[in-house]
């Protein structure tokens, strides 16, 4: 299946998180894109109505396409418990409740979990890459791991510093970024969509 090419140009990256942007613009560096947020443009934030990370990726990429007239790149993502079954999955910013206070998140995450032995836990990341004429190209990743407590690090952002990932012995939180991206759901999720749609 062929898929759409993004040709060098401005990109909108639909978000409002500051983390998430830098990540996704570092990611995205070498391929020519002028990067741009939703943020930066004082675009809204569209409800996320979807049932799934794709189709709420897809919605936020197809908001700040039509919104901008440029191809935009949304990315949705979340950490599914387990033992939780599989939340809070999309919604895992809700539960940093509206001041986005994750070690909040965490901690009710530890709570919910009580005395399980079952720490086992994924990240998921789908990205969306729309352009104005409403075509989409969509891509998911994801990494296996364990959740840790008391949560470790202060890198990285969200659930990150009480996820640690196979076969390593810090967590997300302690990595250095650039290892973190060399394995991370975002940095899988990337890698199909760059070979897919940035690579000529």
């Amino acid at each position: 299946m062929s898929r759409r090419k993004f040709t060098t140009g401005r990109l909108v990256i639909a978000s409002h998180n500051p983390g998430k942007v830098r990540e996704i613009a570092e990611l995205l560096a070498p391929f020519g894109a002028e990067v741009v947020s939703a943020g930066e443009l004082k675009l809204p934030e569209p409800e996320e109505t979807g049932r799934s990370f794709v189709e709420n990726a897809e919605l936020k990429a197809r908001a700040a396409a039509l919104a901008t007239g440029w191809p935009a790149l949304a990315d949705d993502s979340g950490l599914a418990v387990e033992a939780l079954g599989g939340d809070p999955g999309i919604y895992s910013a809700r539960w940093a409740g509206p001041a986005r206070d994750f070690s909040y998140a965490m901690k009710k995450i530890e709570k919910a979990l009580g005395d399980s032995a079952d720490r086992r836990a994924h990240f998921v990341c789908a990205l969306s890459l729309a352009w104005p004429d409403g075509h989409v190209e969509s891509f998911e990743g994801f990494v296996h791991g364990t959740l840790v407590w008391p949560a470790r690090g202060n890198q990285g952002f969200g659930y990150d510093p009480m996820f640690l990932p196979n076969d390593h012995s810090e967590t997300f939180g302690e990595m250095d970024p650039q290892a973190k991206h060399d394995i991370s759901h975002r940095a899988r999720a990337f890698r199909l969509l760059v070979d897919a749609c940035f690579r000529h």
